[in-house]
């Protein structure tokens, strides 16, 4: 039986990082970044972003953000160091690095959302 490559898993990660970060990250950055700290809006309290983050849905959405957002760095990194760089003769070396990285940051998140009291 043929071993099936693992590329297309980590085109599907891609991409789907890449949606999830467009949408996500730059409306995250505004409120966060300029909205609440220039008072545009009344920012939220410590407790009241803390009982969002205690419901089971948001920690399960706030990890699947972390892990796609990971894995579209890793991917976007490692066909830079490829394409850019043109060091493909450490093909190990770079996938260890970037999608262990991902995975490594993945496992980080995931502790981390599971122990928010």
């Amino acid at each position: 039986m043929a071993r099936r490559p693992i590329e297309p898993l980590l085109w599907l990660l891609f991409s789907a990082g890449g949606v999830v970060a467009a949408l996500l990250i730059p409306a995250l950055a505004l409120l966060f970044g300029l909205a609440f700290p220039l008072g545009w809006l009344s920012p939220p309290g410590h407790e009241h972003l803390l009982a969002v983050l205690r419901h089971p849905l948001t920690r399960v959405a706030a990890f699947v953000f972390c892990v796609l957002s990971l894995f579209h760095g890793a991917h976007r990194f490692r066909y830079t160091l490829y394409d850019g760089l043109q060091v493909k003769h450490l093909d190990e070396l770079i996938n260890l690095v970037c999608y262990g990285g991902a995975i490594a940051g993945s496992v980080w998140a995931g502790y981390l959302l599971w122990r928010v009291p």
